[in-house]
């Protein structure tokens, strides 16, 4: 199979998660991707995950998620010599990803005017928490500052409970999809005209815009958002419902879905009912609506009225754990996780999820995530560096910036 992005060459020097994932799946696009690792430990990732065992073995399950189908070299970027080496690669690559803070990589000697002097269509792209400029561009980010900060923590929870994060860091994830997206688009250009780009990417920024219901309506009505738990605010019944045996989730959005589900649970009276014949009506009066639907929900478990529901066009699902939705037919018979060569400390294969979308199919099997610098040795060569430079070049110095 050729991928979109075969032969696209990708220098990686991030760490952890935002950029990581965004070389992942630039990397299962067909990119060759090549992480570029302090030789003192590599990638933070590396040590983190829910397996001490595998995060000794610089294998850190953190790591797993979004590395796999990339390279590994080691170069200490203070050293002047490595810095050559990396620019030469540079004059042979198409992108440079970083999500260093900004200005580390001009006080490396390597921002952007030095890497497009020597490769002019080097598409070089910098996430941040904030941005390259501004006035809390020299702020230390992580996920959470950056959720709380981009308004998304005042929106979830419900009012006893928010401001709640997210149970996964969705800032960093989508930062990352955000960095890829924009690195597809300068790729297009850079083919068609030889023209370099310099792409910031800033995880507020990044968040913010996927928040675009709730900040439309604050910006042009002037709502202001407020957190409504498991309620969808656009709709109702739009939400989680209790049942005879758990949660169920039900988005009856639409007209016709809500009278059919009124019709499903045995309460048409609910359908000419003045507090509910319409939608504005019913989101006015949500919270009596969904007493009177868990009244007639009680009956039955979640499950059978899943399959009740969706066979009638009412669109509903039960609340899963990860556990169980890895389980699902619907996952296993698409193929969402592979496996790669290598084994967790347990002895079971190594496992990774693909991008959340399938080309012609499929994607051919993924290889490992590579151990931290297994191909310094074979780059530095393909350079011209010999045993003794390459000794020199790698030599493990940490990287402190």
């Amino acid at each position: 199979m050729t991928l979109p992005l075969s032969g696209v060459r990708v220098l990686d020097l991030s760490n952890v998660l935002a950029g990581p994932f965004c070389g992942y799946n630039l990397a299962r696009l067909g990119a060759e991707v090549i992480k570029v690792e302090n030789p003192e430990g590599g990638d933070l990732a590396r040590k983190l995950g829910a397996d001490p065992d595998m995060a000794k073995r610089l294998m850190g399950l953190s790591f797993v998620a979004v590395n796999a189908d990339k390279q590994s070299i080691t170069l200490d970027l203070k050293k002047a010599d490595a810095k050559e080496a990396f620019l030469r690669l540079v004059e042979q690559s198409d992108v440079v990803l970083e999500n260093f803070r900004p200005k580390v990589m001009e006080r490396l000697g390597l921002g952007y005017e030095v890497l497009s002097a020597r490769n002019p269509k080097i598409i070089s792209c910098a996430i941040s928490g904030f941005g390259q400029d501004g006035p809390w561009a020299g702020r230390p980010a992580y996920d959470q500052i950056v959720q709380g900060l981009s308004g998304a923590m005042s929106v979830t929870g419900d009012a006893e409970t928010a401001p709640l994060r997210t149970g996964f860091p969705i800032s960093d994830t989508i930062a990352g999809m955000t960095a890829a997206f924009a690195i597809s688009a300068a790729l297009v250009d850079q083919r068609a005209t030889g023209r370099g780009r310099r792409i910031d990417v800033s995880l507020l920024e990044s968040t913010l815009a996927a928040m675009g219901w709730v900040v439309s309506n604050q910006l042009n009505a002037g709502i202001d958002p407020e957190p409504m738990g498991n309620e969808n605010f656009t709709a109702s019944p739009s939400g989680t419902f209790r049942t005879a045996t758990g949660p169920l989730n039900i988005a009856a959005n639409e007209q016709k879905q809500y009278e059919t589900l009124c019709d499903l649970v045995g309460r048409p009276d609910l359908k000419t009912d003045p507090r509910f014949a319409d939608r504005q009506s019913r989101k006015l009066h949500r919270a009596a609506l969904k007493a009177e639907l868990e009244a007639a929900l009680a009956v039955k478990g979640a499950e059978e009225w899943e399959a009740l529901f969706n066979a009638r066009g009412v669109p509903a699902g039960q609340v899963l754990t990860v556990p169980q939705v890895l389980r699902e037919a619907q996952i296993i018979g698409r193929r969402f996780v592979e496996e790669v060569d290598g084994e967790t400390s347990a002895g079971d294969p190594m496992r990774v999820t693909r991008p959340g979308f399938l080309i012609d199919g499929g994607y051919p099997k993924p290889q490992p995530p590579p151990v931290l610098g297994q191909d310094t040795e074979r780059w530095l060569r393909a350079l011209g560096y010999d045993a003794e430079d390459i000794n020199r070049l790698c030599a493990p110095t940490p990287l402190s910036i």
